[in-house]
């Protein structure tokens, strides 16, 4: 039987486990560990939401099929948020009225803000793939991530452009309206301020104003530098990178953080338009090393398509909440989250421990995208 198909029969078992496990009064009568997990999965932003997910459903297949975790199977239910903290706060509720155990906390920042009072009150310990905003997870000590939080990535990429002698000065564009890709500036525009990078402009647009970046590009344009940061999502990116071809120099980089993860899928009538997008992230599906490989083959076979940072954060978490339950032997939120800072864990996106701020450390690098294939970028 191939991977495709065993990973089928695997996914539809997790599937009738859920439906199984539904009505069941507790855990020891269901015999299963209740996974939840919150995100969209329709509309502008579902590649993020069906990314983690995607993730996430492979992880728990491979563990079930290895015997699960002590001896119980896993039942994932992915509730669909369609990026609404409002929708996250509903789907929450459900999982808990389904008897949840463990969260997956939510794809966004804002949906996870959302939560995390609530689930650190119910005891369930959240580690959020990708909820990157620093106050995310701020006043849970249960509650953790996987993903790089926004200061540090702000911060590394200030650092990459400066070790890997890129650029001396660069411009910059975000979303001043949107926590995430303020943060990601603020973060970078002090990092740069300490290593001597000069920002020479900094242009922005707001919720309201994401459609028409014309006057954005004439100023960036003249401003004539090697480097443009873009802490932005990959909606708006690529709106921008579509009106902005061939209107920039061919050795012009526009470098970002996770948020551009999917810029290829919005361009794909002409991938080109991505060309010379560099993207800050912990995983890089040309990594060669065996893990990697093995992941991208699965999701590959699974899902006709490559896995991005979100799919393998979301694969990763999955594992390390598999590590944290075998470690104490509780689904209890105490002592997971006391479980999660004496961990290290090997994952696809690196070697990551936890501090008691829930934030992980581990390494990062660079994806650099060039006609329609991303590949780990070797500097200059």
């Amino acid at each position: 039987m191939n991977a495709k198909k065993i990973f089928a029969v695997a996914l539809a078992l997790v599937l009738c486990l859920s439906l199984c496990a539904c009505g069941k009064k507790n855990n020891e009568e269901a015999d299963v560990i209740k996974l939840g997990g919150i995100g969209p999965l329709t509309g502008s932003y579902a590649n993020y939401g069906v990314s983690v997910k995607n993730g996430a459903d492979i992880a728990v297949a491979e563990i079930n099929e290895a015997g699960g975790i002590d001896g119980k199977q896993i039942v994932l239910d992915f509730q669909d948020s369609q990026g609404d903290p409002e929708s996250a706060v509903s789907a929450y509720g459900k999982l808990m009225d389904w008897g949840m155990d463990v969260s997956l906390g939510c794809v966004f920042s804002g949906e996870t803000a959302s939560v995390v009072a609530a689930a650190r009150d119910d005891d369930i310990m959240l580690l959020t793939p990708s909820g990157s905003a620093d106050k995310a997870i701020e006043g849970n000590d249960k509650a953790f991530r996987v993903c790089f939080y926004d200061s540090y990535q702000g911060e590394a990429a200030a650092d990459y452009i400066k070790d890997n002698n890129m650029a001396d000065k660069v411009a910059v564009l975000y979303e001043s309206d949107y926590d995430y890709s303020a943060g990601l500036y603020e973060a970078f525009d002090a990092r740069c301020k300490e290593i001597g990078i000069e920002i020479v402009d900094v242009q922005t647009f707001t919720t309201g104003t994401n459609t028409d970046f014309s006057a954005q590009i004439s100023a960036l344009v003249a401003d004539d530098v090697k480097i443009i940061f873009l802490p932005i999502y990959a909606e708006e990116a690529s709106t921008f990178l579509t009106q902005a071809k061939g209107k920039f120099a061919d050795d012009v980089y526009f470098f970002g953080a996770d948020g551009l993860d999917g810029i290829l899928g919005k361009v794909e009538q002409d991938t080109s338009i991505a060309n010379n997008v560099l993207m800050l992230t912990p995983f890089a599906a040309d990594d060669p090393s065996e893990s990697v490989q093995s992941f991208v083959a699965t999701y590959n076979d699974m899902f006709d398509a490559t896995p991005d940072q979100f799919a393998a954060d979301g694969y990763d978490a999955v594992y390390i909440i598999k590590a944290a339950i075998e470690k104490v032997g509780s689904t209890s939120g105490k002592e997971l989250a006391a479980a999660m800072t004496e961990l290290s864990v090997d994952g696809i996106t690196g070697k990551m421990t936890w501090g008691a701020d829930g934030n992980t450390s581990k390494s990062a690098s660079a994806i650099l995208y060039y006609d329609g294939v991303g590949s780990l970028f070797a500097g200059n």
